[in-house]
């Protein structure tokens, strides 16, 4: 009974035995030294290369002065968090020792969150410079990429009118053929077979090469009308197609989850099949599947980019040919970020109807 007692009083004391994370905090406070050094050091040499190349700035000032406040301010924390630790374990209070060791736990780990953020930058801005800024010279010549802004945005506008169109036939195709894809019984079998037929089709094939086939092939039918279009709306036409595949299954995915229960009170009262997917299925299902259609739009547009190898002009091919030219890519870095610049605020609507959806069901609704 009294070992019993005693491997009880034990566990209690093991359980009592405050956590000063002195060991964690000294770590990142040498982390967070080094840190600081490597920011000054880079700092000063990225200036001196700035100053010898004549393109010294108040930008580049700023920039400087910014990266070693942070690190200046991220060796507070990291001391801060020291000091926590070292009086977590004078302290004879345990509550307050374990409060103390909280928080230097706390402020150690903001630290080494901080001090890998800004080795990272670090590394990248060394690997702008270094080799006389090869990179930067290759990607980013701001005389080039001033001097070609207006051809490249021009024909960055063929990309934008290839995705809008495409964007509007695909919600409408895919639409069609997630509803034919769900018709019920034996009549509706010979079109749910080739609906299935079309997406496993078009889902396996790479989007490139369905360009390709479209914007060579169909030219060379002879065909009335559709071997006689342009390469853009070749382009529209390969795009639907491939995306239709992607999307319809999107849809299929919100259809099938609307409740049954919705579609029997539909058809209780006297709905029929189609009007029942017209008033009730499908706008319950849309309600659910906007934040993938919206990341299929960030993909298409994305996508826009492989009408190139059917020769359109679009972005993409007025940078190739002015980066042929000049034996620079810095015209191909302007696409990209105008890529970039269309996609992420649609990135963010999507993670913006993704957090109301989940406050919705959070919510009971």
């Amino acid at each position: 009974m009294a070992s019993e007692e005693d491997g009880r009083a034990a566990a209690w004391r093991a359980r009592a035995v405050t956590r000063t994370h002195r060991g964690r905090a000294a770590l990142t406070l040498a982390l967070a030294v080094l840190t600081f050094v490597a920011v000054a050091v880079s700092v000063q040499h990225i200036g001196s290369f700035a100053v010898s190349q004549g393109i010294a700035s108040i930008a580049v000032v700023v920039l400087g002065a910014v990266a070693a406040l942070a690190a200046a301010m991220v060796l507070v924390i990291a001391a801060r968090a020291f000091l926590k630790s070292l009086a977590s374990a004078r302290s004879a209070d345990v509550y307050a020792a374990r409060a103390l060791g909280a928080e230097a736990s706390m402020a150690a780990w903001q630290a080494l969150s901080w001090c890998g953020a800004l080795l990272i930058v670090t590394a990248g801005a060394w690997f702008m410079v270094v080799n006389d800024a090869a990179v930067s010279r290759t990607f980013f010549d701001l005389a080039l990429i001033r001097d070609s802004a207006s051809k490249v945005l021009w024909a960055f506008g063929t990309n934008i009118v290839i995705f809008a169109v495409s964007a509007v036939l695909i919600v409408i195709w895919s639409l069609l053929v997630a509803v034919a894809r769900t018709l019920p019984g034996d009549a509706g079998r010979p079109l749910r077979f080739l609906a299935i037929a079309y997406g496993d089709l078009f889902r396996g094939l790479p989007a490139i090469i369905t360009i390709y086939l479209i914007g060579f092939g169909l030219p060379l039918t002879n065909l009335p009308v559709l071997s006689d279009l342009s390469s853009t709306a070749y382009a529209i036409i390969a795009l639907t197609l491939t995306y239709g595949a992607y999307t319809s299954e999107v849809y299929r995915a919100g259809i099938e989850g609307v409740h049954h229960s919705q579609v029997a009170a539909a058809r209780s009262l006297g709905l029929s099949h189609f009007k029942t997917m017209r008033y009730v299925v499908v706008p319950l299902a849309v309600r659910n599947i906007i934040p993938p259609l919206m990341n299929n739009c960030i993909s298409l547009q994305k996508d826009t980019a492989l009408v190139a190898i059917i020769g359109t002009i679009d972005a993409f091919n007025q940078s190739k040919i002015i980066a042929a030219n000049n034996f620079n890519l810095s015209a191909v870095t302007t696409v990209a970020i105008l890529f970039i610049v269309v996609t992420i605020p649609q990135a963010r609507f999507v993670d913006r109807l993704v957090e109301r959806d989940r406050r919705r069901i959070r919510a009971g609704g």
